[in-house]
């Protein structure tokens, strides 16, 4: 469908583009924006440029909260399984944060395994359900995300996105505290624990709206926040935008290569951001064991500048 096409006053295609062409860009932008997001707002609180909702059981959590509403409410709608999907995702995240708050040895790529690990046992969970309840056919629409089914009157959950991205940038400070350490935050007066649970609360209600309406989607939520930091710095309030704004361009880019790869057919968005994704992250992963938190200066002829987040004892990790 070109523009042009609209300018003639044809009705139908004006129905084919309310119906299906603007919901689908609609959800393309907020599921940009809500992953960046939500990934930036998990590194910064447990301090670590590896933790997002794919390596901290966020989706893999929202995905168990899906299967359970279709189990104890088969006739359940979008809203109920968001319902389902939010508490799940909630406590997975909560869950997840817990356990390496306890742990004693934490490395940069300790924390992400952790969390990888936690959510391979909680999908294990949901395929053995579903396999055993005959709930996989049912299922398979959440496990890989895609925009072909996105239209008018089934997509709107992931407006959440919208306030919930707002609200995460009013709180931007406070999320910055609680990123340098447990100390350091009660010196300042800001509440520890609950900023922090409710930034993660936040990211997980930005994944599962996500996940609810386009599927499980990697990566995003981990490579677009290192790729602006890498620039821009540690500071949330300062990245925020750009890594929204960076985040909804990634997809979009990602969603028409998955459209002309082979015409007419489509691919899932998944595996193109999983293919990009994941050799992205293996250049991340580089880099950040060789160069550690520094940041690139653009324009600059000398050596790489160092991050916003200092080296504190009790800041480094969670």
């Amino acid at each position: 469908m070109k523009p042009q096409q609209l300018l003639t006053g044809d009705l139908h295609l004006w129905e084919i583009f309310l119906v299906s062409r603007l919901p689908r860009l609609l959800a393309i932008l907020c599921t940009g924006v809500g992953m960046s997001v939500a990934g930036l707002i998990m590194q910064q609180l447990c301090s670590n440029k590896f933790v997002s909702p794919t390596t901290g059981a966020t989706i893999s959590s929202a995905q168990f909260g899906i299967l359970l509403a279709l189990l104890f409410m088969p006739a359940s709608t979008l809203w109920s399984r968001a319902i389902f999907a939010f508490i799940t995702a909630i406590l997975g995240t909560w869950i997840f944060v817990w356990f390496i708050q306890r742990i004693q040895f934490k490395d940069m790529v300790m924390v992400p395994l952790v969390g990888i690990m936690f959510g391979n046992v909680i999908g294990g969970v949901t395929n053995y359900l579903a396999y055993k309840y005959e709930m996989t056919q049912a299922l398979s629409s959440w496990l890989v995300g895609h925009f072909s089914l996105v239209l008018k009157g089934r997509y709107e959950i992931v407006w959440l996105t919208i306030p919930l991205v707002i609200l995460a940038f009013v709180f931007a400070n406070h999320f910055n505290i609680v990123g340098l350490g447990k100390d350091f935050s009660k010196n300042l007066g800001v509440p520890y624990n609950l900023v922090l649970f409710a930034g993660l609360t936040i990211a997980a209600m930005i994944t599962a709206s996500v996940v609810v309406v386009v599927g499980s989607i990697s990566y995003i939520g981990l490579i677009v926040p290192n790729v602006v930091a890498m620039y821009k710095g540690d500071k949330i309030k300062g990245t925020l935008v750009d890594t929204a704004l960076f985040g909804a361009i990634f997809v979009l880019i990602c969603d028409m290569i998955g459209r002309i790869v082979i015409l007419p057919y489509e691919l899932p968005i998944e595996l193109i951001v999983g293919i990009l994704g994941s050799l992205i992250f293996i250049a991340l992963l580089f880099y950040r064991l060789k160069y550690g938190r520094k940041s690139i200066r653009l324009g600059s002829t000398g050596t790489n500048s160092c991050a916003t987040m200092p080296n504190l004892k009790g800041g480094e990790q969670i």
